[in-house]
C-alpha cells in the first residue's frame, strides 16, 4: 500500500541502529503513562522518558476508559507497575469537540449514526484530570497502593503541573498540587 511507504522507509531507517532488542516487557520505572493522542505531545521527552522505562498508554483526551482499565491490570498486575500517571493538556481537541457536529460529519460520511459511542469529551479541564485520577483509584481491579497522579501539560511552553495525586485504597487524595 503507497499510503504507508514512507513508514516502511523510516522503519528501515530505525531498524539499521536498532539497539533496543534486549529490552524486556517490564517497565524499568515501574510507571504506566496515559497520555492524550494530540500529536504535539511528545510524552517520552516531556517525561524524560527512554524506551523502556513505562508503558505509554493513548487516546482522545487522556481518558481513564475501559480500555486503559484492561491495559492497566495487565501492566499492573502482570508486569510491575506501581505508579500512573495521567497526562492531559491545554489546548484539548476533547475539550472543544461539539457533538452533534462530530455525529453529523459521521453520519454524513459513514451512514451510520455515532449515537452510542461515548466520546469521553472534557467539559473541565482541570475536574476531568480530578475525575480520571479518583475512576483509577476506585477501580475494583487495582490493588491497594497504587499510586495515581494527574498532571497538567501545557502545549504552548512545555511545562507539565501536578493537579492531583492519590493512592489506590486511600480515603483521602490531595488535590490541587503544585500550582
Amino acid at each position: 500500500m503507497e499510503a504507508f511507504e514512507d513508514l516502511i522507509e523510516s522503519n528501515a531507517d530505525y531498524a539499521d541502529g536498532f539497539a533496543h532488542g534486549e529490552l524486556s516487557a517490564p517497565p524499568r520505572r515501574n510507571l504506566a503513562v496515559v497520555a492524550c493522542m494530540d500529536a504535539r505531545i511528545d510524552v517520552y521527552a516531556v517525561l524524560g522518558l527512554e524506551p523502556g522505562d513505562a508503558h505509554v498508554l493513548r487516546n482522545a483526551g487522556a481518558r481513564t476508559t475501559d480500555d486503559v482499565v484492561r491495559s492497566l491490570i495487565k501492566s499492573i498486575h502482570q508486569l510491575g507497575v506501581t505508579r500512573v500517571a495521567i497526562v492531559h493538556h491545554t489546548d484539548c481537541g476533547a475539550a472543544k469537540i461539539e457533538l452533534d457536529s462530530l455525529r453529523e460529519r459521521v453520519t454524513a460520511s459513514t451512514g451510520h449514526d455515532p449515537s452510542d459511542v461515548d466520546f469521553h469529551l472534557i467539559a473541565d479541564e482541570d475536574q476531568s484530570i480530578v475525575d480520571d485520577v479518583e475512576a483509577l483509584a476506585a477501580s475494583p481491579y487495582l490493588p491497594a497502593g497504587i499510586a495515581v497522579a494527574g498532571f497538567m501539560y501545557d502545549v504552548r511552553t512545555g511545562r507539565l503541573d501536578r493537579r492531583h495525586a492519590t493512592t489506590v485504597g486511600s480515603s483521602t487524595a490531595a488535590a490541587d498540587l503544585d500550582r
